[in-house]
Order: structure tokens, then C-alpha cells, then sequence
């Protein structure tokens, strides 16, 4: 359902930054219990923010460093059941106690930025919606 709703909010936008917007509000509009839903951008080897919703987060990011850069250096998607157990994470809000990062990849196989978001639950981001987040950020890699 979140995919499609994805879908059809960005299908006729060509402005990236608006339909991120849109995208990062629609999460949190539609996923019960998170306090941060946002994106950040890839430059040079610093993730760069983006749009986001939620209290005000770290500007930049290096590759390898928290969880949005561990999840850009290993390619990979990460989800952290206890983010205070995890070795370096970055703690931009206190309230946050799980997280997930997605990244996203440009047709070329580089990363153009992740989808970040976090929840002040912990273990919030089971199996199913890390699921429904990865066809979410496929949806937006489309548009990359």
C-alpha cells in the first residue's frame, strides 16, 4: 500500500528534493511510531541532509560513521533493534532507540544517498517493513 501510495505521489514530479519531501512526510504520516523519517545526500564522502521530518538532525555524516554511513560503506541495509547498542551511532535525537537506513542507488550502481529513519521504540523495524521501506526506496531509485 505504501508503495503505491509512493508511486503515484512522485510518478509526475521531475523536481528529486520535492518528491523527497513529499516521500519523507508521507512516511511519517503513515507508519505509527517514529520521530524522524528523512534522506540523506551522498557528496564527495560525506552524507549531505536532506529532506526530512522531525526535530533537527546532524548536518553531515562521513562514510563508515554511524549508521547512515555504515550503511553506505557496506552497500547494504542496516536495521538496528537498539541503536544505544550500537558502536558509534550518532545520536541526533536521544529519543530514537531503533533505526533503519536504506541506501539508494543512481542506475549506475552508485549511491546516491540513504533513506533514514528512526522510531523511539526499540526493535521497531521488523522483516515486513524493512520490506515495504526497500520497495519505497526502489521507487525513488527510479527516479535517480
Amino acid at each position: 500500500m505504501l508503495e503505491k501510495q509512493v508511486n503515484e505521489l512522485i510518478k509526475d514530479e521531475e523536481d528529486l528534493i520535492a518528491s523527497l519531501s513529499n516521500v519523507s512526510a508521507l512516511i511519517m504520516d503513515t507508519i505509527p511510531n517514529l520521530n524522524w523519517v528523512g534522506f540523506y545526500r551522498l557528496i564527495d564522502d560525506e552524507l549531505v541532509l536532506g529532506p526530512f521530518q522531525g526535530h533537527v538532525a546532524c548536518f553531515r555524516i562521513k562514510v563508515g560513521q554511524g549508521v547512515c554511513g555504515t550503511a553506505v560503506k557496506e552497500r547494504k541495509t542496516i536495521v538496528v533493534d537498539d541503536v544505544h547498542a550500537f558502536k558509534g551511532h550518532i545520536a541526533c535525537d536521544n529519543a530514537s532507540n531503533s533505526e533503519v537506513v536504506i541506501p539508494l542507488f543512481r542506475n549506475d550502481g552508485n549511491i546516491y544517498g540513504v533513506l533514514d529513519i528512526d522510531s523511539p521504540l526499540f526493535n521497531r523495524f521488523d522483516q515486513e517493513l524493512v520490506s515495504i521501506l526497500e520497495n519505497v526506496a526502489k521507487k525513488i531509485e527510479e527516479k535517480l
